[in-house]
């Protein structure tokens, strides 16, 4: 008797669990080695710096990167909020690029037209507000220029690069030099942008409802107030850390393999630093 049975199909492979540390996004376990330099830094050394003296709204900001390294849908979704704001900064500068391209031309007709009706109708109002409109579109800007990956790269090593490892160089120079450097440089522009608002040395606010006259005046005649610029410079260093906050998000997700919601800025031709 011939054995005409069909073969029985082979038993599908039983799915390996994986453990939670496997599982956790890398930006959990920078929060989670942070964590422990501060407890140590807290215990047992004797030291001013901020990593010893976290307040409390520190650790609740720290023990929930560790929780939403293990909810990989809502950071992915974080970074998606994030990146949308850095679209509509984009509207913002060319709205603001067209606001310089008609005050300048309109500076570059009166001051020509002077002679013509034998008048000074060139205002110190205009330029003051083109110049302060030109660097208020890179200020608000910045956030997209690094989504996009616009900055400079050192070509000869970096296009050879495999996805993996351009990931994790920029995750460790973004964590370990450039969010410490936005860090620090929030902590510094507060007290510089409340002084150009006309907060005095001794912490007090000026009364009244007219705060515009204390905000710190141009120094050129016709000029408008410096203040409000002064107080982006601050706002764009947040829009800056939270997109760098972004690509930390999508390069743990590369360095962990998860491909759909990694991503690398890739260039046809790489970007050259002559």
């Amino acid at each position: 008797m011939t054995d005409t049975a069909a073969a029985a199909p082979p038993a599908p492979p039983v799915a390996r669990e994986i453990k939670w540390w496997a599982r956790l996004h890398p930006i959990g376990w920078l929060a989670a080695s942070t964590i422990v330099i501060a407890v140590v830094a807290r215990l047992f050394t004797d030291t001013e710096y901020w990593i010893g003296n976290l307040v409390w709204w520190n650790w609740l900001v720290l023990a929930g990167a560790i929780a939403m390294g293990l909810w990989h849908d809502g950071l992915d979704r974080l970074r998606r909020g994030v990146e949308s704001i850095a679209t509509f900064s984009l509207t913002v500068a060319w709205i603001l690029a067209w606001v310089v391209f008609l005050l300048q031309l309109f500076n570059v007709i009166t001051r020509y037209g002077n002679d013509l009706v034998e008048a000074d109708i060139l205002f110190g109002e205009t330029t003051s507000l083109a110049w302060q409109s030109f660097g208020l579109m890179f200020l608000i800007a910045i956030n997209f220029g690094v989504r996009e990956g616009v900055n400079p790269r050192i070509d000869f090593w970096w296009a050879n690069f495999s996805v993996r490892r351009k990931a994790w160089l920029d995750f460790v120079i973004h964590s370990a030099l450039l969010l410490p450097f936005i860090v620090m440089a929030i902590r510094i522009l507060k007290g510089y942008a409340a002084t150009s608002l006309g907060r005095r040395h001794n912490g007090e606010w000026p009364s009244g409802w007219r705060v515009w006259e204390t905000w710190e005046e141009a120094v050129d005649a016709g000029g408008l107030p410096v203040g409000p610029i002064k107080v982006m410079i601050l706002i764009a260093f947040i829009l800056f850390g939270l997109q760098i906050l972004a690509e930390v998000i999508k390069t743990g997700f590369a360095m962990i393999g998860d491909e759909r919601r990694g991503d690398i800025v890739q260039h046809d031709s790489p970007l050259r630093v002559e």
